[in-house]
């Protein structure tokens, strides 16, 4: 297996370990994005391997109306990850403790984005998800 990297929450409970990376990483615009990571955008990675090491108890999930889950540290509020309906989970790049093997290849969703920012044009923009 590849290399796995670590990750954590901002009070450090919540441990977590990943490790092959798919090579499509956007930011995500989208309103939901926004308000859960608190920024112009949320950075996500699918990956195939996933652990959490630490602090599963302080978990908490938020399921929004379109079936999309969120996961978040109970304790600290830290975004942690995403998961479509029947999608693949994605690791919020942020949370990584070192650096990891991954480029933000496009911006979607724009068509939400904040007003006081403007997406990098060196990768592709997409007004909603992937083509």
């Amino acid at each position: 297996m590849a290399s796995t990297y670590r990750g954590s929450c901002l009070c450090g409970e919540v441990i977590f370990e990943a490790g092959n990376f798919s090579k499509e990483a956007a930011a995500c615009h989208c309103t939901m994005c926004r308000k859960f990571h608190g920024a112009a955008f949320g950075t996500l990675v699918t990956v195939s391997h996933f652990n959490w090491l630490s602090g599963v108890q302080l978990l908490g999930n938020y399921k929004a109306d379109n079936g999309t889950v969120r996961t978040f540290c109970k304790k600290c509020g830290s975004s942690l990850g995403f998961r479509s309906e029947g999608g693949e989970f994605e690791v919020a790049i942020a949370c990584f403790d070192e650096d990891i093997p991954v480029k933000i290849d496009a911006h979607i969703y724009t068509a939400n984005k904040a007003c006081w920012v403007e997406p990098d044009d060196s990768v592709p923009n997409h007004v909603a998800g992937r083509p």
